[in-house]
């Protein structure tokens, strides 16, 4: 039988798909299952519009079997099979698709439909195949045919031999390389894998002969090993069980068996959706926060299938990132592939399955925060940081998504609270809703910047994450009402004594000015403080860059020294500023600046910044010990 060449764009595109079309080369495998399910699928819509036909579903399988000596993999379908014009046809001419022009033809009934739309997967084997060989009997038919060819350089077709319907694809695997090991792709334990890792929801049966070992019979200690032949995928998906038939333990081993985390998830989710775009997706809330979460290593996404045929294993486009921790997977027969499966063609129908799934999470954290308050306080002391890092991203595209499932640290509750608890039990006249920040809640606890607002009576929220001021100041207000930094330069808290406060500022403006001198450029202003009631200094920020804010980003890699506008507050009921105040009447400049730069020094210690001159500041303690 003489030659015949593919035509002459079949040979790009055959050249093309098997040195960059796939990502990875097992994904061969995956595409011979997938045409094979196709097969089947095509006698059992048949059986539906033909009578003559039964469609009993357990004669109907997928065979995958290696023979190392040989170096073939074969693959065996007990499917439609082809005649010789459909070999001609259908793999002559790369990229002319049996199966999507079946599905055109065809109205397909029942939920099943054909995987296969472009005809080029079949190409895939020529990665790993040197030789590739199809013999196939087509349903009806009383002759068999045999297809080879070793690649671009074309192929034959023949008359052969076969006693059953269907199709055999024989690869004769090609020789190691210093790159490649393609003998994997002989080896019992690696297909497995492969067919677990891909076509484990293939509905029908993919079949192996297993190794198995056993005690040699009549003996206590001889071994040997025998073969059997075994189902390898589970072949129906949970996600398309009803959520009546699913217990949590269901879910839970689920979980664990497609190796999501080794933690007990908090919540999962499951979702049916038909409509414009069909999917079912299952999705996982987990207790802990995997090791690598906050690394570059880290690879946000969720398992994507395609009618059961796991196309990504890893799709970052169905979330987003501030619910990057979610786990689990979707499963849609209306996605538009390109020709390797892996790679949307468009992304309209991932784009609403993505939003859909946003809006679910969402829900179900609401729910959770509503239903389950300890079960979200868990979540959120694993995760609460990426819910708050969504706020500030993006310029806060998404802080109204986010807003209601924030929680910070009460003064008042001893515990996390939302922003709508807050706002719910504050005064009528509180202006702010007022908050703190700091390393830990016992180190905010003892901040002088609060005593004022605690004196008050008012409730002060605790921001101990770096990123938790910066999403506040993006989040700006919450129910109409404004957040203020207890550091902050006005409180917006109207004193009894503010007219006091005032004479106080007038009376000893020489002595502040001399303060400011001493300090030079540390600080833009002092002044008398109207929040300080037991500690004798403090310092405050004015503008929109706090001091915590200026710490977190002088810690950042492109450290670029930015500093905030830092006033030095002096409570002047204080037994120290009387002392100040007295060297300052006796003219003694040089006391005046000693207890200038403890009281400064004093202030950043108290705030966590760093002295710059530490030797400058023992030497004044001792002066001040002498």
């Amino acid at each position: 039988m003489a030659k015949k060449q593919f035509k002459a764009e079949s040979k790009r595109l055959l050249d093309m798909m098997i040195h960059s079309i796939y990502s990875q080369k097992e994904i061969f495998l995956r595409e011979l299952i997938s045409n094979a399910s196709d097969a089947i699928d095509k006698i059992y819509y048949k059986a539906l519009t033909d009578d003559t036909l039964t469609f009993d579903k357990d004669s109907y399988y997928i065979k995958v079997s290696a023979d190392k000596e040989a170096r073939t993999l074969t693959i065996t379908d007990t499917g439609i099979g082809m005649t010789k014009e459909e070999l001609e046809q259908h793999l002559g001419t790369i990229a002319k698709s049996g199966s999507l022009a079946f599905k055109s033809e065809n109205e397909l009934k029942d939920g099943h439909d054909i995987i296969g739309q472009f005809g080029v997967g079949f190409y895939s084997a020529f990665m790993v195949a040197d030789v590739v060989t199809v013999i196939s009997k087509a349903l009806g038919s009383d002759e068999a045919y045999k297809w080879e060819s070793e690649g671009a350089d074309g192929y034959k077709i023949e008359p052969c031999e076969k006693e059953t319907v269907g199709t055999e694809i024989i690869l004769k695997i090609k020789q190691n390389t210093e790159d490649e090991k393609y003998e994997e792709y002989l080896e019992e334990y690696h297909l497995k894998g492969i067919i677990k890792k891909y076509s484990d929801f293939i509905r029908y049966p993919i079949k192996m002969d297993v190794t198995g070992r056993r005690l040699k019979e009549g003996s206590e200690d001889e071994y040997e090993d025998y073969q059997e032949e075994q189902t390898i995928n589970s072949m129906v998906p949970i996600w398309r069980k009803n959520k009546n038939e699913l217990t949590a333990e269901d879910y839970e081993n689920f979980y664990q068996e497609k190796r999501y985390g080794f933690d007990k998830p908090i919540k999962h989710i499951h979702v049916k959706v038909d409509g414009t775009v069909r999917y079912n997706a299952i999705l996982f809330i987990p207790e802990n926060i995997p090791f690598d979460y906050y690394s570059k290593e880290f690879e946000k996404g969720l398992e994507l299938y395609s009618n059961g045929v796991l196309i990504m294993e890893k799709c970052p486009d169905l979330l987003p990132d501030y619910f990057s921790f979610v786990k689990g997977m979707v499963d849609s027969e209306d996605l538009s592939l390109n020709i390797s499966r892996e790679i949307l063609q468009q992304d309209k129908q991932l784009k609403f399955i993505a939003k859909n799934i946003k809006t679910k999470i969402k829900k179900e954290l609401e729910s959770l925060l509503k239903h389950d308050r300890e079960k979200y306080e868990a979540f959120y002391q694993s995760f609460g940081r990426q819910l708050k890092f969504g706020v500030y991203n993006n310029f806060g595209q998404e802080k109204d998504v986010l807003q209601d499932l924030l929680m910070f640290y009460s003064s008042k509750e001893k515990k996390l609270v939302t922003l709508d608890e807050y706002v719910s039990r504050m005064p009528e006249d509180q202006k702010y809703i007022y908050y703190a920040t700091g390393e830990s809640n016992e180190r905010i606890e003892k901040m002088p910047q609060t005593e004022l607002v605690a004196d008050k009576g008012y409730e002060i929220l605790y921001f101990t994450d770096d990123v938790d001021e910066f999403a506040i100041k993006m989040l700006l207000n919450y129910k109409e009402k404004e957040f203020k930094s207890v550091s902050s330069g006005d409180l917006g808290i109207e004193e009894e004594n503010d007219n006091k406060h005032e004479a106080e500022e007038k009376e000893n403006k020489e002595l502040f000015n001399l303060m400011k001198e001493v300090l030079s450029e540390k600080v833009t202003d002092v002044k008398v403080s109207k929040r300080l009631k037991t500690h004798p200094v403090c310092l405050s920020a004015n503008g929109e860059l706090s001091i915590e804010m200026e710490k977190v980003l002088n810690m950042m890699p492109n450290n670029q020294q930015v500093k905030a506008d830092k006033i030095l507050e002096i409570n002047v009921n204080h037994e120290i500023w009387q002392s100040l105040k007295s060297a300052f009447e006796q003219d003694d400049k040089e006391k005046v600046r000693l207890y200038t730069n403890l009281l400064y020094n004093q202030a950043l210690l108290i705030e966590g910044l760093p002295i710059q001159d530490p030797l400058e500041f023992t030497n004044d303690l001792c002066k001040l010990m002498v």
